[in-house]
C-alpha cells in the first residue's frame, strides 16, 4: 500500500559544502527519527566515516557537525511522492526538491546519488536544470545486502576526489 510522503527534514549544507549526496526519500525509520539514514542497519554513516577515516557520528548533532566539517551537503532528490514503505521501486507521483538555494549558497563540485532510483530521478528532473551529472553510489540500505561493507567503502572513496582536490 502506497503512502503519500512529504519530505520534512531540512537539507544539511553551508557555503563550505563541496559535494552533495542525495538519497531518494527518507525511509519510514528516518522519518520517525527526523534525520537521514536513521535505520540502525543502514550503513551510510559507517561508510562515510570509514572513507574519511573518522569516528562514526552517533547523534543528529554529531552527524550535522561531521557533514559540515567535511564539506558534505546532504539531502534527498524528492520533496514528495507516493511510496510503499522504503521501496524505491514503488515510487509514483514524484516531485523533486528545488535545489536552487543550495547551489547558490554552497560551492558544490559534484553531486552523488545513493542508489539507482535517486540517480535516475536526478538525471531525469535535475541534471539539465542544475548542470550536474549525478555520480552513482551504491545504496547503503539494508536491502542492498549483496555488497559487503568493504565494497561499499571502496565505492564511496570517489568522494575524496572532489573533497580534497583544490582545482576542479
Amino acid at each position: 500500500m502506497s503512502t503519500h510522503i512529504i519530505h520534512t527534514v531540512n537539507p544539511i549544507y553551508d557555503k563550505n559544502s563541496k559535494i552533495l549526496i542525495l538519497g531518494t526519500m527518507l525511509s519510514p525509520k528516518s522519518r520517525k527519527v527526523g534525520f537521514y539514514y536513521s535505520h540502525p542497519q543502514n550503513r551510510f554513516w559507517k561508510t562515510i566515516a570509514e572513507v574519511l577515516d573518522a569516528e562514526v557520528p552517533a547523534t543528529i548533532e554529531e552527524k550535522i557537525s561531521f557533514l559540515r566539517t567535511n564539506g558534505i551537503a546532504l539531502w534527498d532528490v524528492l520533496a514528495s511522492c507516493l511510496i510503499s514503505g522504503a521501496d524505491d521501486s514503488s515510487i509514483k507521483d514524484a516531485v523533486v526538491n528545488d535545489f536552487t538555494q543550495l547551489f547558490e549558497t554552497a560551492s558544490i563540485r559534484a553531486v552523488f546519488t545513493t542508489g539507482k532510483k535517486a540517480t535516475s530521478l536526478f538525471k531525469k528532473h535535475c541534471e539539465e536544470k542544475y548542470g550536474f551529472e549525478p555520480i552513482y553510489l551504491p545504496s547503503t540500505s539494508p536491502a542492498n545486502c549483496r555488497m559487503s561493507q568493504q565494497e561499499l567503502t571502496a565505492a564511496y572513496r570517489v568522494i575524496n576526489d572532489f573533497l580534497y582536490t583544490k582545482n576542479l
